[in-house]
């Protein structure tokens, strides 16, 4: 009508001015981010994001034990923060079943740009992993991707220089094990020697630990056997102060196996 405005050309209301019901009801707000106690379950009904990595599988539950976990995942907007990094990992290898419990794990994945995470897949590619090797490291380590192409090859080198390993038994090392690319050194260095060991070795002592019901390589419980002496001490130390046992026990222990 003639008589009217359009809303737009309307001055703002007074922030003191009493809404109509009509106008009330047309206000949409966004849901609140959630206080100091709180379960992101209860965000679920007001986030598309949540609705959509519940279906996936992901355990939110896990997730806000971590600190600040809540306020970014509801800041994300799934088609534009979250659906290329899900294409980018489906491309990758991960199947639909894996994603939730990858992302439970690493939901800070979101907050890497997607063109850093396909430089450092391009990465391991140029050092001949294969795809289903990168997948396979993928599943197994979630944060390997978080990671700088320098961290990676900074890690890569220690290994083959401290092992005095080759490029392809580096790589085959860290296709079974892709931890040691994310975790730290220090476990490592301590216990050097046991990636130097044949593993028939660490396997028939730890049989005969096991046996004799002395397998116990938690530091924070009594009679911790540490992983270094587990391989680096001959038989009759091993079994005298290891195992409290006689090199004749644990020769005929091995024959049984």
């Amino acid at each position: 009508m003639a008589g009217f405005k359009e809303l737009d050309d309307l001055p703002p209301l007074s922030p003191l001015q009493p809404l109509s019901e009509e106008e009330a009801i047309q206000i949409v707000a966004d849901p609140l981010l959630p206080p100091d106690s709180f379960t992101l379950r209860d965000y679920v009904d007001h986030s598309e994001t949540l609705q959509k990595l519940v279906l996936l599988g992901v355990d939110l539950s896990k997730i806000e034990k971590h600190p600040d976990a809540a306020n970014f995942l509801l800041r994300l907007d799934f088609e534009k923060d979250i659906k290329q990094i899900l294409l980018f990992l489906k491309d990758l290898g991960l199947e639909d079943n894996q994603l939730g419990p990858f992302l439970t794990k690493n939901y800070a994945i979101f907050s890497e740009d997607l063109e850093n995470l396909k430089i450092r897949v391009t990465y391991l590619q140029s050092k001949n992993f294969s795809k289903a090797d990168i997948a396979q490291m993928v599943r197994n380590a979630p944060f390997l991707l978080n990671f700088s192409v320098e961290r990676l090859d900074n890690r890569l080198g220690f290994f083959q220089k401290e092992l005095e390993l080759n490029v392809k038994k580096t790589r085959d090392l860290v296709v079974r094990l892709p931890r040691l690319l994310t975790g730290s050194l220090e476990p490592v260095k301590e216990n050097m020697k046991v990636f130097n060991t044949r593993l028939f070795k660490i396997k028939e002592r730890h049989l005969f630990l096991t046996y004799l019901g002395r397998a116990q390589y938690d530091p924070a419980k009594p009679n911790y056997i540490s992983l270094e002496k587990l391989v680096s001490i001959p038989d009759e130390i091993f079994c005298e102060e290891i195992a409290k046992t006689s090199v004749q026990d644990f020769e005929k222990f091995l024959k049984s196996l």
